[in-house]
């Protein structure tokens, strides 16, 4: 049978850290770091035990970190463009290398890596690491490029500020003059001239607070500075240098790649790169943070195999959760990517968003649960969960250049309580209830047929009295799933009705004592199940059923 893609999104610095310090702003000597041995065999185990198929080990690539590994032979950084003690993991400093902080023996850290997977498909999952393709980090120098391979910006010439065959957008004849202190502490100021252009599209060499200050464009043929005309012919350096890097990590065994700002790179270089690495490795995944609803099937077309459903499925389940918004807004959101919709991947958290308990979005993990039956149910499509997530971690910590927001950071050296304490089995009541509620629900999505390759029916056209469920039918051979999802804090009984409509396309036969199983609580019942006719859900506060019957 067709699998369910379930991707189980680990911030690899933190997962495995057990150590409970969490000193605002400290060092790695006195909060910890996870190590990629953490990732045990049993470790991997339990994982693959939630229905994973899929492990992305967030932030693997060496990065931009104020620890100083000179000792290591690897360069140091100055503090004033790096984010937090430990750096952000979207500030490359070496594409071919392993962040130290990951290794027990930081000699050793690409054999520990290699390891990692190997003991990834050992217990029967892939791997997908970050692929950061749009800037990476101010003092970008590798130390680990293969023998052959020219430093990006190498040949470049500063002195123009576009070049089709520069790796960077440069400032001429300006120093880089940010908004802060260019010493931080340090006898030396940080020096840049000229300045090269910022990550988030900011051309000039000031950038602000809320720019991605530590970070450089990376230029793939587009001249921003004479509005965005392209200069693909000849092929930039720049794709030749970044394929090659996708295909050095290919070879290595990874079997997806998590491309960060995907929609900043322009389509025409996704196009040339995935054909090249997909020629070598067809079964390597491609999953696209792209925001921009246009833009969705153009990337698509360019190799994607999978886009973040954020500015659709993701905002408009968070504002039903909250309850601003009706349940009648989910049928809105899947609609405008259905002809797309095997390559929308949903979901609930991520490093970028805020926990579904913290204050900032529904202060309570058991309103994600509806959101959770919608996500995974409703269609064919991937799942990805972000690691504390089934436990209802709340992110609610201030842990350093990451403040008081609602995130888990990605910035600190920090240890996740709900992780910490879930490795100790000391889970509260209600944290193992959730867990339990998550594993229920992913093991519905990857194991009934009638949502790992049947078809989705909304029910809610006919249900238009209701705003606070969500129901709809599943269907593959004779097995159909009736799921009704309440994002109430308050019991409800619901008339769904069935229409005519859905007995013809689904093929469903009216009986008047249909049998019922409840695949979430085991219940069983029998209800008249006949054409336009209701069927009487009984729902618990913020709770659901999976009703499955023979067809």
């Amino acid at each position: 049978m067709k699998q369910k893609t379930v991707v189980y999104q680990v911030f690899t610095r933190l997962y495995g850290n057990r150590n409970v310090t969490r000193k605002e702003n400290g060092t790695l000597a006195e909060n910890g770091c996870g190590k990629l041995n953490d990732f045990t065999p049993t470790v991997l185990k339990q994982i693959r035990q939630m229905g994973v198929s899929h492990i992305w080990y967030t932030g693997v690539i060496r990065h931009a970190t104020q620890t100083d590994y000179s000792a290591y032979g690897i360069p140091r950084n100055h503090p004033a463009v790096v984010k937090g003690r430990a750096g952000s993991p979207y500030a490359i400093t070496d594409y071919y290398d392993i962040d130290p902080d990951l290794a027990v023996d930081v000699n050793q850290r690409m054999q520990e890596f290699e390891a990692l997977i190997e003991r990834t498909h050992k217990a029967g999952m892939k791997v997908i690491i970050d692929f950061v393709p749009n800037h990476v980090a101010r003092q970008y120098h590798s130390i680990c490029k293969p023998d052959g391979v020219k430093d990006l910006g190498q040949d470049d010439d500063p002195a123009q500020g576009f070049s089709p065959q520069n790796n960077f957008y440069y400032c001429p004849g300006q120093r880089f003059t940010p908004y802060f202190d260019l010493y931080h502490g340090e006898a030396e100021p940080y020096f840049e001239e000229p300045a090269k252009a910022t990550g988030n599209d900011c051309f000039h060499n000031a950038p602000g607070m809320n720019d991605w200050y530590e970070t450089v464009k990376l230029n793939y043929g587009l001249d921003y500075y004479a509005g965005r005309v392209g200069h693909f012919t000849p092929i930039p350096d720049t794709w030749g240098k970044m394929t090659d890097i996708l295909l050095f990590w290919a070879r290595k065994g990874v079997d997806g790649f998590r491309c960060d700002m995907a929609e900043m790179v322009p389509a025409e270089f996704w196009h040339w790169a995935t054909d090249k690495v997909k020629y070598v490795h067809p079964d390597i995944i491609f999953i696209g943070e792209v925001y921009n609803p246009a833009e969705y099937r153009n990337y698509l077309s360019a190799g994607f195999d999978y886009l973040y459903d954020k500015v659709g499925m993701y905002d408009t389940v968070r504002e039903v959760m909250r309850g601003c918004q009706s349940t009648h807004a989910i049928t809105g959101a899947w609609q405008q990517t259905d002809d797309i919709r095997d390559h929308m991947l949903y979901f609930l958290e991520n490093h970028d968003e805020q926990r579904i308990a913290s204050s900032f979005f529904a202060a309570n993990a058991r309103k994600g649960v509806p959101g959770l039956v919608v996500s995974a149910l409703l269609q064919q499509n991937p799942l990805m969960i972000y690691a504390g997530q089934e436990y209802g971690e709340p992110g609610m910590d201030c842990e350093g250049f990451s403040g008081h927001d609602g995130r888990t950071t990605i910035f600190d050296y920090w240890s996740v309580d709900t992780l910490v304490r879930a490795a100790s089995r000391k889970l509260t009541k209600d944290e193992k209830a959730l867990k339990e509620m998550y594993d229920k629900i992913i093991a519905i999505a990857t194991t009934e047929k009638a949502v790992v390759q049947g078809v989705s029916f909304d029910l809610m056209y006919v249900n238009g009295d209701t705003h606070q469920q969500y129901a709809f039918l599943r269907k593959a051979g004779s097995e159909v799933l009736l799921v009704v999802a309440n994002f109430s804090e308050q019991p409800a009984t619901m008339e769904v009705t069935i229409p005519a409509h859905a007995f013809d396309y689904l093929k469903l036969k009216e009986k008047k004592g249909t049998a019922f199983t409840d695949l979430l609580s085991g219940r069983e019942f029998k209800r008249p199940l006949l054409r336009d006719g209701a069927v009487t859900v009984d729902l618990d506060p913020l709770g659901s059923v999976v009703l499955k019957f023979k067809a």
